[in-house]
């Protein structure tokens, strides 16, 4: 019989933290237990419970793994269409991407509503550092982050959003399904053509 490969304490908090993201992506957010994650990578409940502490804990460090992984991509598609290399559409996509198909809204949702009251911190904390690390640049150019603060919270609350109603909302308003998307691209290039303009 085969020994199972000993990881790192960080090695199987990543493991487990994946696991968890593919059954949020599969099979939604009431599937993210520990029983089910430990069963998924190989792993004891109790060896979970020792590293999350509780279901909650685990969803809570999902949030915060799922928020840092999108705003890292979210961060270089930022920097891309400064130097030209990128569009304000895939800065919307991606934002609007992280809470539909990487599970981000169903799973706050799904926490708020079990009483996991701290389930925003880990995502508003690390939306708030992508914010902090890419307005310097605004900053400069206004005097204040205060414009690019707005942008990031309109955009947030609308790609949360339409991952949880948007399609049904567009549909009974006789809108296209990218509407809320093309909405924040148009809002999103408004703010750049202000940045750019002469101060």
């Amino acid at each position: 019989m085969a020994s199972r490969k000993r990881l790192t304490p960080e090695e199987s908090r990543s493991t487990a933290l994946e696991a968890a993201r593919a059954l949020l992506i599969e099979t939604g957010p009431q599937s993210v237990t520990l029983k089910a994650v430990a069963s998924r990578v190989g792993r004891t409940h109790a060896n979970l419970l020792h590293h999350f502490g509780s279901a909650s804990g685990l969803q809570k460090e999902l949030a915060r793994h799922i928020t840092e992984t999108v705003c890292e991509t979210i961060k270089q598609a930022v920097e891309a269409s400064r130097a030209g290399l990128g569009s304000p559409r895939e800065v919307v996509d991606l934002a609007f991407d992280a809470f539909d198909k990487e599970g981000a809204g169903a799973l706050t949702s799904w926490m708020i509503l079990t009483g996991n009251e701290d389930a925003l911190t880990p995502i508003v904390e690390t939306i708030h550092q992508l914010v902090d690390d890419i307005a310097p640049q605004e900053a400069e150019a206004h005097g204040s982050v205060t414009m690019v603060h707005e942008e990031t919270l309109a955009l947030v609350l609308m790609a949360m959003g339409d991952a949880l109603i948007g399609s049904a909302l567009s549909r009974s308003l006789g809108l296209p399904e990218t509407a809320a998307r093309d909405r924040a691209q148009r809002m999103l290039e408004g703010t750049l053509d202000t940045i750019k303009e002469p101060g």
